[in-house]
């Protein structure tokens, strides 16, 4: 799932290539991933790209005011193609969400992969007309966000340090891949109860947590929308790396698998050792 640094830098990659351009072609091949109706989709015709940013997980595009916002869910991505399909986009259950061209015949896909149809797009005056973007927490890439917010956030959450890091209610921005990092980072169980954590506890999270979405942002930013995946893959040091050394200590990465998702971590640096049973019921480390 794309989060955070990903998301940012697709923001910044599409400013840069679509700023201040007219669209030419605005087509819609799922009907289903558009949550909204007015302005219609074909409004998005004739209006220029004033800008492209991100909030949370979001991908927000202004057009002229009118405000193409995208959540690219589990498997959603953007595509850039220097030289689009001359053929017209129609209505199908494929990959192909929307398409979205310029006078040059270059612009750019939205798609999602797999049967499970998540994606989501919404044509709005302002982003925050989204509920999800709405209800936002603090961005922890923003000024403000220092040891005290996420301490706030964490504490008025409660529940698991994982699932805590992961509401996007809470904090913005960050899902399962760049949870566990932080929690690597930071040496802390994933099962530790959020509200529980010391003042030392979260000033070390919160150092990790930023560290760790800096050093992404500024490795993918300047990248080709392309080449963004296998990037956050290869840059991982826990997350999708069970079975595999942890750079740290050499212990083996492990996983707690759950019906739909997974996470990893590191017995010797973030669980006293200990090897968290792979199911959902497993006792909580403290």
């Amino acid at each position: 799932m794309p989060e955070l640094p990903e998301v940012e830098a697709l923001a910044f990659f599409l400013q840069a290539k679509t700023a201040g351009r007219p669209v030419r072609r605005a087509e819609l091949a799922s009907l289903s991933a558009l949550k909204t109706y007015d302005p219609a989709w074909s409004a998005l015709l004739g209006a220029r790209v004033s800008s492209v940013e991100r909030k949370g997980k979001y991908l927000c595009v202004n057009l002229d005011g009118i405000w193409l916002v995208v959540h690219l869910a589990r498997a959603g991505w953007v595509h850039w193609r220097d030289r689009l399909a001359a053929t017209a986009v129609k209505v199908s259950k494929g990959p192909l969400a929307a398409r979205i061209g310029f006078e040059e015949g270059d612009g750019f896909d939205i798609t999602e992969q797999g049967t499970e149809k998540r994606l989501a797009m919404w044509l709005v005056p302002t982003p925050e007309g989204v509920p999800g973007v709405a209800r936002l927490g603090p961005d922890p890439l923003g000024e403000d966000f220092d040891a005290a917010a996420l301490g706030r956030a964490l504490r008025g959450g409660g529940g698991q340090l994982k699932a805590a890091l992961s509401d996007q209610s809470l904090i913005a921005g960050v899902g399962n891949a760049y949870s566990d990092e932080a929690l690597h980072a930071a040496r802390l169980s994933p099962f530790k109860p959020a509200a529980k954590l010391s003042d030392e506890e979260v000033a070390r999270l919160h150092g990790a947590l930023v560290g760790v979405l800096t050093a992404a942002v500024e490795r993918c930013r300047g990248m080709d929308a392309g080449e963004l995946k296998s990037d956050k893959k290869s840059s991982m040091a826990v997350h999708a790396r069970t079975g595999l050394a942890c750079p740290v200590c050499g212990d083996k990465v492990r996983e707690v698998s759950y019906a739909t998702r997974t996470f990893q971590y590191c017995p010797t640096c973030q669980t006293g050792g200990k090897v968290l049973a792979d199911r959902r019921m497993s006792r909580l480390l403290k």
